[in-house]
């Protein structure tokens, strides 16, 4: 509080932007998470399923977690709504930097040692998400 005026002191700016800061990375962490569950039952029913080599799934199954995760951060992160198709693009070439990450793990560990598709896709996206936070922040929503 300032002295003898019994009102608290006003926040500063830097506790005002860490704290969007942090409510943008949760909810895009939120967002994040519904989309790592689409994408993985997209991937479950294409691999598991319809048979589909696991790279094929991949691709089409990140694809539409990548696709459902622009939706929602354009409403509900990053509350923006103009230049949309600009946008997605954007969106979508830092979401191909998850798909080639995800490429190379199934690769490795998949092919490479013998684990299981299914849990090497499971394990993929923390290793991704404050990187495309990152840059999606301030390339695609910027």
């Amino acid at each position: 509080m300032p002295a003898g005026t019994g009102a608290p002191a006003p926040a500063r700016p830097e506790t005002h932007g860490r704290a969007r800061d942090a409510r943008q990375l949760i909810t895009y962490a939120l967002v994040g998470g519904s989309g790592v569950l689409l994408d993985l039952g997209a991937f479950l029913l294409l691999y598991d399923v319809a048979g589909w080599h696991e790279q094929l799934a991949n691709v089409l199954s990140t694809s539409i977690g990548i696709t459902n995760n622009f939706v929602l951060n354009a409403l509900f992160t990053f509350r923006r709504r103009d230049r949309l198709l600009v946008r997605y693009l954007r969106f979508y070439a830092v979401g191909l930097t998850g798909i080639a990450l995800t490429f190379v793990l199934l690769a490795v560990f998949s092919r490479g040692l013998g684990i299981d598709p299914n849990l090497v896709k499971a394990g993929s996206p923390p290793v991704v998400l404050l990187f495309q936070f990152a840059l999606n922040r301030k390339w695609s929503f910027g």
